[in-house]
């Protein structure tokens, strides 16, 4: 649930290959112009749907009913055939050949907008999920491009979308294929910790990769980012198996993370040249996958490390980073409004258009006046930087090699 797309753009990159030219990571200062009902302040061009999408998902999961203006902003970026690019600028223009839709704009927005208006936009979020199955690849998945070679990250949250519309994805199947079959094929077995690769290297071997395996445990269990529902507390443990379940093999993915986390009670993100740093975004995806799975308990140790040390990150990245924490409370029973004494769904909120109402809001006041403060925590970057932790909903994070 990646501000996860540190840019959207290095995701195509990664999914297209190195023939494309190299993309500079956007500017703090919008070179897009930010359109009214959008959350966030930065450049939209990489990221405009993803942040929206889960800025409603996080939302409504936290009985937020949102502004009918983020809802109808979001609804009109979608393309006649259904999917979606990360941004329009110009959403009244058809799209064409030159529009860069992709599968995880499409999900996301597919998985937000089942949800927006109280289920009336189920039908757009069909024609969404409609286009997915159109582009799904012959060994069961979806890469980040149409077309483009299957990873876990993008084949996850597709899945995640059609659980939001209500198909069991079990019966997206192409050639025999579903989309479970395509992430089994990117399972390491036990010996090599359980974990998911994100995809084949050039040589055809699988290294495990935390940000995929996040992703892909929450698919294999057959949720989408809002229907995460908490496990009771077990022990995980990986157990190899000839077919895994896919209960088994999202126990295996969970039982790498829980050994990941144990020691700094996060995970680590390496950019090119810089020393290993906090994974802010992805700990939050690990904190949802081990809580589907192991339950609170076990997830318990990075979502406490998140509570006290996420806050910096998440106001410098803005609407998906809060969305990410909103979505790791929630999975663990914890208090999104009170996150490490943070409202995390106050700081969402005052990221864009004010929401219509709230379940909080309708009870008898707790707080001030003052509480509806205009105080915005603007996102000041979305470059590599703002890459360092965001979430398992981009396919095109960097193949990055976890240790």
């Amino acid at each position: 649930m990646n501000v996860r797309r540190s840019a959207a753009v290095l995701a195509a990159l990664v999914a297209i290959g190195a023939a494309t030219p190299a993309v500079a990571a956007p500017s703090p200062s919008p070179s897009a112009a930010v359109p009214d009902g959008l959350y966030g302040s930065t450049d939209p061009t990489y990221d405009g749907v993803w942040r929206q999408s889960l800025a409603l998902i996080a939302q409504i999961k936290s009985d937020v009913k949102p502004a009918a203006k983020a809802i109808d902003w979001l609804l009109g970026q979608q393309c006649g055939n259904g999917a979606f690019a990360a941004f329009r600028a110009e959403p009244a223009k058809a799209c064409d050949a030159k529009v860069m839709v992709d599968t995880n704009s499409t999900a996301a927005a597919a998985q937000a907008l089942s949800l927006a208006g109280d289920g009336d936009h189920m039908d757009v979020a069909m024609k969404a999920a409609q286009w997915l199955k159109s582009v799904q690849n012959k060994d069961g998945g979806w890469g980040y491009t149409p077309g483009g070679p299957s990873d876990a990250n993008s084949t996850s949250v597709v899945i995640g979308a059609l659980n939001a519309i209500g198909q069991d994805p079990e019966t997206a199947a192409t050639d025999g294929k579903s989309p479970y079959d395509a992430l089994r094929e990117l399972a390491l077995p036990c010996a090599d910790g359980g974990a998911f690769a994100y995809q084949p290297d050039k040589k055809g071997k699988l290294a495990a990769n935390a940000d995929a395996t996040a992703a892909a445990v929450l698919a294999m269990k057959g949720m989408s980012m809002e229907s995460a529902k908490t496990a009771a507390d077990t022990d995980l443990a990986c157990a190899d198996a000839t077919r895994p379940t896919p209960d088994r093999a999202a126990a295996n993915g969970a039982s790498y993370l829980a050994e990941t986390v144990a020691r700094d009670g996060h995970l680590k993100s390496a950019l090119a040249g810089a020393k290993d740093q906090p994974d802010y975004g992805n700990t939050a995806d690990a904190v949802v996958a081990l809580a589907v799975t192991g339950g609170p308990k076990t997830a318990q140790k990075p979502l406490t490390w998140l509570e006290q040390n996420s806050a910096t990150w998440a106001e410098q990245n803005g609407p998906a980073a809060y969305a990410q924490l909103i979505l790791a409370a929630h999975a663990t029973g914890a208090d999104p409004r009170d996150f490490g004494g943070t409202d995390l769904v106050k700081q969402l909120n005052a990221t864009g258009p004010a929401p219509q109402t709230t379940k909080q809001a309708a009870a008898p006041a707790e707080k001030s006046d003052d509480d509806s403060s205009t105080d915005v925590w603007w996102i000041v970057g979305v470059g590599l930087v703002a890459g360092i932790g965001i979430g398992f909903l981009l396919s095109g994070r960097k193949k990055r090699q976890q240790p």
